[in-house]
């Protein structure tokens, strides 16, 4: 038997087998030069590795798995390029602030600055997007910066950070001894340090003065934001509401940590809640362009803000009247428990808790008018509804849906029902398009007893089309839908004054060719593909593939004519 000496471990096995240490069980790349070996690594000391077509998909995944599981996503690149195409990733989960460590081998040092392959100085690129951005120059330093990194992407307010492995680093062998005591030790230091966020010095008299904000208002609302999601503040957030009854807004991705079809719902009634509100409380949300920034004429000049964010910094640039720094699960708790020694509830008939009701169902039911028209060829209209109901139809577990496009998302965004958190992923705070196919990957593997669902304009989807073979490579439980006009927001709609010029006969920037057998790619690589165009042929495509949880595409013909130029942002474009 060879001696504990003979016995050498090299650097790729060590950043595999330290990443699977500080509890990392997936990750998503592309591997090739230097990286291939470390991908195998650490499949071999058990955290699984999901193959990606192109980095800015895994990057995305990576990203949607820190969201959904509150772990760090992980993503491993290339050097240079695909440290490059890495950035998409790396940036989308700092927006979102969502925890993802992005780990790229990098050229040898001693040929840095001399033009080797693939040679960029990605501690410089990644660090604008980052949190931390650190890198092993040594085979030893692997275990210490792998703990560092993976800790600093969940510190205060998540997102992502970046680990640098040189190729020569990665080449790096040491004794198997010391490779298992560096792990230990680099465990041992992370598990030391105090995993609790610091106590905001008025977090005590920030809960006293909410809880007597919402206590006086006349016009109480709760904002529920993706980061109440992403703490797992459900729970208390319901508990909230139902103990107050006062109404609640939740923001795209806050769908479901308050079921929709909850009566205290205002999304149906969202202009009327946050222009009329006099007290709004918001939990683990941006003052953003997301919600207007928080300024008239959206909202009311005379409101007052309660923010519950995680970041110090978030709390002073909005200047809300009370700031409440911590985790949104927690300082939820601590409000429930000061309401409770001096309770108070609105009413059904309190006259904000029924001008809410009533404008809510006004406006469902001039939605449901609209709904429940066949109308073919499809608007958007129509095979939404469907799809909503067939995915109503599964019940809980509830599918995840994976909403992108402009008016597909938008629609989608109206129509589709989240009864259940962290079942909607969509282009979040940065509106980015091209996560659809990442998302879905991340969610298969992230929530496995669920059916996983994208609803997909066919611009949005061809970001990320080819990642149809990485579904069916993994038999993921993924349909995606393909909501086809021919283009982006509906193929040619230039007008006589852009048609000239000696390249009028082009087709227009926004055109597809029409009719794409997007069906088809999914036939290509082995799994089941549907044509659709009629509402029987969407149910029984529908039927079929929830039922068989196999990789499907359902293309779905649009009218190109249905849609809107820029979704609901044509101000913007």
């Amino acid at each position: 038997m060879a001696s504990d000496s003979a016995a050498r471990v090299d650097g790729s096995a060590l950043a595999g087998r330290a990443l699977a240490a500080a509890g990392a069980r997936h990750m998503f790349g592309v591997v090739g030069i230097p990286v291939t070996s470390l991908a195998s690594r650490a499949a071999a000391a058990g955290c699984r590795f999901l193959a990606f077509r192109n980095e800015q998909s895994a990057g995305y995944a990576a990203a949607a798995y820190g969201f959904l599981t509150g772990r760090p996503g992980l993503l491993l690149t290339v050097s240079g390029p695909g440290c490059v195409h890495g950035l998409a990733g790396l940036s989308h989960a700092t927006a979102n602030a969502w925890p993802l460590l992005m780990v790229s081998g990098s050229c040898d040092q001693r040929d840095a600055g001399r033009g080797d392959f693939q040679e960029l100085d990605q501690i410089a690129a990644t660090r604008p997007f980052a949190k931390l951005a650190v890198k092993a120059a040594a085979i030893a330093d692997i275990p210490r910066l792998v703990f560092q990194a993976l800790a600093a992407t969940v510190a205060g307010r998540p997102g992502g950070c970046y680990l640098d492995i040189p190729s020569d680093v990665l080449h790096q062998t040491l004794a198997e001894s010391e490779a298992a005591s560096l792990i230990a030790d680099a465990a041992a230091a992370a598990g030391s340090a105090d995993p609790s966020p610091p106590k905001h010095k008025s977090l005590d008299q920030g809960i006293v003065e909410a809880a007597e904000l919402l206590r006086r208002a006349e016009r109480p609302l709760v904002v529920v934001g993706k980061g109440a999601a992403y703490a797992r503040a459900e729970e208390a957030i319901q508990k909230l509401v139902d103990t107050t009854g006062i109404p609640f807004l939740p923001t795209p991705m806050g769908k479901g940590v308050v079921p929709d079809v909850h009566p205290l719902s205002s999304t149906a009634a969202r202009s009327l809640a946050i222009g009329q509100c006099d007290v709004a409380l918001v939990v683990g949300a941006r003052l953003n362009w997301l919600l207007h920034f928080g300024e008239p004429p959206k909202w009311s000049k005379d409101v007052k803000f309660i923010l519950v964010d995680v970041s110090e910094d978030e709390i002073e640039l909005r200047k809300p009247q009370v700031g409440l720094v911590g985790d949104a699960k927690r300082v939820v708790e601590l409000l429930n428990r000061e309401i409770k020694d001096q309770p108070f509830c609105l009413a059904r008939s309190h006259p904000w808790v029924e001008a809410i009701t009533k404008k809510s169902k006004d406006n469902v039911l001039k939605m449901e008018a609209q709904l429940v028209k066949d109308v073919v060829p499809f608007n958007f209209m129509t095979p939404m509804r469907i799809i909503r109901d067939a995915i109503l139809a599964e019940r809980s577990p509830a599918p995840v849906v994976v909403s992108e496009g402009a008016n597909t998302m938008d629609v989608g965004r109206a129509v589709l029902v989240q009864n259940e958190p962290r079942t909607r992923l969509d282009a979040g705070t940065w509106g980015t398009m091209g996560v659809g196919l990442g998302y879905c990957v991340a969610a298969a593997v992230a929530e496995p007893e669920r059916l996983v669902v994208a609803v997909e304009g066919d611009s949005g989807f061809g970001f990320s089309a080819m990642e149809v073979e990485t579904l069916v490579r993994y038999q993921l439980p993924v349909v995606v839908i393909v909501f086809n006009n021919n283009g982006v927001y509906g193929g040619d709609r230039r007008g006589p004054d852009e048609l000239t010029g000696p390249y009028k006969d082009d087709p227009a920037p926004t055109s597809f060719v029409p009719g794409a057998g997007y069906h088809k790619m999914m036939e290509a690589f082995g799994g089941k593909g549907y044509l659709v165009e009629t509402p029987d042929e969407l149910r029984s495509a529908l039927s079929e593939s929830f039922r068989a949880r196999k990789p499907a595409v359902i293309n779905v013909t649009i009218d190109p004519y249905a849609g809107a130029e820029s979704g609901r942002m044509q101000h913007k474009n």
